[in-house]
């Protein structure tokens, strides 16, 4: 049985609204902000810190926990505290752990941070990838108050930086079209990609319960 939904997206798609009204409707938990604060609070750093080190020439390190923050409610994350000293292998590691406990707790969705990668061979988990034109995605953009030129600009840069980032420590393209049960285009409304998600997570489940029932092998043959 489905007890996971992750959403990987691409920058603008509007994945961060379907996700938080599928966990409302499911009454599952939403981890999107929340995982962000958590990343921040294992690695004992707020955004700006983060941002300040960026700046050093070789800020590998540092312009990785910005890939995976941008974009994700940085502006909510408050404080001090000194950023520890993590290579990119080490930080990689921690994003797989935070998903990992995250998805064993279950009933959850989980809107990216590379956990359609991580959670891949869990038959518990509808990984979905959601994407737009650019057009859709600017104007999706610019409704929530981004100028012309810095939606441009995101939807070029954000995106980029993901596939980057999967490519040089995880060997593989962004996105990968073997993760996901379902790749969805947005343009035709929020409501009628939750409707596919939700409608999506039925017939898995159907299934689920078709082979608990009747046996493998006699599903198989029919």
């Amino acid at each position: 049985m489905i007890r996971i939904i992750t959403i990987e997206r691409e920058y603008g798609s509007g994945a961060a609204i379907i996700a938080k009204t599928i966990a409302n409707r499911l009454g599952w938990d939403l981890w999107d902000r929340a995982i962000t604060c958590e990343i921040a609070r294992r690695l004992n750093c707020d955004v700006e810190s983060v941002e300040r080190r960026e700046e050093r020439p070789d800020p590998t390190y540092y312009r990785l926990i910005k890939i995976f923050m941008r974009g994700s409610y940085e502006e909510s994350l408050q404080g001090g505290g000194k950023l520890e000293l993590l290579d990119a292998e080490h930080l990689a590691q921690l994003f797989e752990s935070i998903v990992t406990n995250i998805a064993n707790k279950g009933n959850c969705i989980i809107v990216g941070r590379g956990s359609p990668y991580f959670l891949r061979y869990r038959d518990d988990t509808l990984r979905v990838f959601i994407y737009a034109s650019q057009d859709e995605k600017i104007r999706r953009l610019k409704a929530q108050g981004r100028s012309q030129a810095q939606a441009e600009d995101l939807v070029e840069s954000v995106d980029a930086e993901r596939a980057a980032f999967v490519k040089k420590y995880y060997g593989a393209n962004w996105p990968n079209r073997y993760l996901y049960h379902l790749m969805i285009n947005s343009e035709p409304g929020d409501e009628a990609v939750i409707k596919m998600i939700l409608t999506h997570m039925d017939l898995l489940n159907s299934k689920a319960q078709s082979l608990a029932g009747t046996g493998t092998a006699q599903y198989l043959s029919r």
